[in-house]
């Protein structure tokens, strides 16, 4: 399978061409995972636009922006740069220079990353950043609005869900582990928070791309998932 699928990139690349895999889908749904998975066995660039507006959403906390400040916001996007890189085997989320990717993963930073991607000056800035990075090569990226605003063109689009209870579940057991004390009920109520917040918006809405092929991961492992996108892309 790996094969065939390694056949169709050496294709591509010979032709000059390159493939993008869009994975969309809510938080928990093993979006990452499956992304990483995808990069390192296609070797493509792995990007990662949560871990973008994560890192915005850092900086917006750490100088006190107020979102309805329209002036100052506008002002500190202009002068925000967000790259990601991979180091020594890791993805590295600079933010102005500065690696931001072990501080970006708290509650905290989750719930003002939902927040401000709903306002349409960060989405603006942000498209074009992940756009810019999507030049770069054959990508795999990973969002909630990647099929559908950042790269409708992509050739393979998936749209990954999973329950409430799972995606809690996952998250909670990933903030545990980090050393955080966390409460899986406040977890839950978190998530839902945010499903609502990102499906809800008027600006690029959580929803699956009219061409996606939608993958339930509640009760199949990361690596069932992973095969069965990489069956799709042989057909693709």
């Amino acid at each position: 399978m790996f094969a065939l699928a390694q056949e169709t990139r050496d294709s591509r690349r010979a032709q000059g061409d390159r493939l993008i895999i869009a994975i969309d889908g809510p938080s928990g749904a093993g979006k990452s995972t499956l992304a990483k998975r995808l990069a390192k066995k296609l070797r493509f660039i792995y990007l990662d636009t949560g871990a973008m507006y994560r890192a915005l959403a850092l900086k917006v906390l750490r100088q006190g922006v107020d979102l309805a400040d329209d002036a100052r916001l506008a002002e500190l996007i202009a002068g925000t740069e967000i790259d990601l890189q991979e180091m020594h085997g890791r993805l590295a989320v600079l933010l102005d220079g500065e690696d931001v990717a072990g501080q970006i993963r708290t509650p905290e930073i989750s719930q003002m990353a939902s927040k401000v991607s709903a306002l349409r000056v960060v989405r603006a800035r942000m498209l074009e950043l992940q756009r810019a990075m999507g030049k770069r090569g054959s990508v795999v990226a990973e969002g909630r609005d990647i099929g559908t605003v950042i790269f409708p063109e992509a050739e393979v689009k998936v749209f990954l869900v999973a329950s409430v209870s799972e995606r809690a579940r996952r998250r909670y057991d990933e903030l545990k582990a980090s050393g955080r004390v966390v409460d899986l009920d406040e977890t839950r109520r978190e998530i839902e928070e945010r499903d609502k917040r990102d499906s809800e918006r008027d600006l690029a809405p959580l929803r699956p791309a009219d061409d996606a092929v939608l993958i339930d991961s509640s009760s199949v492992d990361a690596d069932e998932v992973a095969a069965t996108v990489l069956a799709h892309i042989q057909t693709n």
